[in-house]
């Protein structure tokens, strides 16, 4: 079975051609090809399929096989994955996923604008087993307090702004947030610190992948609960460990719109 490995900014990808061949049991062969022992190696399998509602469909696998509804990231490696392929021509792309339609702009050969959508605040909605909106709210987690702002971007994300971020200890306390119980859908967790007001760095605790160099959605949902605390203006540089992102969180229409690179590692063959 022919693949394509990308990355956007360092969150990495196993790309499979759904359109052309039917793709077999993607939660068990998720597993295998994201292994970076026995497999391929990524945080995500992405299978690219034909849509009746947009240009194409994109189904995500977790390295553990879960099945998510969207990838920031991910889908920028889409728009340039489509277009490296052949598959489009076009400069403007829809694409359906399980959070809806998403849109993406062309700006350059490896540079896309994706249009987010607007960020869902309603704790119900994100999920949450809350009520209203969870805006540095206090949580008890194993004797200790933090406080969280929680959103959804398609996918839900559960913010903390800290001090001195590389040494915060992202690896023990996001798999114990992940699987908090008051989500239901367990979440993707965001370690956000404060560079300035238009500048923040973050580290993301990925549901289903563990610690990752980048998360796209994470990063708005950064930028979504830094305005709501009042540390940020609108449009915000992030800063990950695999590179940056330039978010806005748009006045007029109240999306979310996030800039970014995509690339390709390598193409080749597995049996599977």
């Amino acid at each position: 079975m022919n693949f394509v490995k990308m990355h956007g900014i360092g969150n990495d990808f196993v790309f499979i051609n759904g359109i052309r061949l039917k793709f077999p049991n993607p939660e068990k062969n998720s597993r295998l090809l994201c292994d970076r022992r026995k497999g391929i190696g990524a945080d995500q399998l992405l299978i690219v399929k034909k849509s009746k509602k947009a240009d194409f469909m994109m189904e995500i696998y977790n390295a553990d096989g879960s099945c998510v509804e969207m990838c920031g990231n991910g889908i920028r490696c889409l728009a340039k994955y489509v277009t490296d392929e052949k598959l489009t021509s076009k400069k403007e792309l829809t694409v359906e996923t399980l959070a809806g339609i998403q849109k993406i702009r062309i700006l350059s050969k490896d540079r896309y604008e994706v249009d987010m959508g607007e960020p869902i605040l309603k704790a119900n909605l994100i999920p949450m087993k809350l009520k209203g909106r969870v805006i540095n709210r206090p949580i008890r987690l194993e004797g200790r307090e933090y406080r969280v702002t929680c959103v959804s971007m398609g996918n839900p994300h559960c913010v903390l702004f800290v001090d001195d971020l590389p040494k915060y200890p992202v690896t023990q306390l996001g798999p114990l947030l992940e699987r908090f119980y008051l989500f239901p859908k367990r979440t993707n967790v965001e370690f956000v610190e404060i560079d300035s007001s238009s500048e923040i760095h973050m580290r993301t605790w990925e549901r289903g992948a563990g610690e990752t160099l980048a998360c796209g959605s994470g990063a708005c949902a950064a930028v979504v609960a830094s305005r709501l605390n009042h540390l940020t203006e609108n449009k915000v540089h992030v800063k990950l460990l695999g590179g940056s992102l330039d978010i806005e969180w748009s006045r007029s229409d109240n999306h979310i719109y996030m800039t970014g690179t995509a690339a390709t590692v390598f193409k080749g063959e597995i049996e599977i």
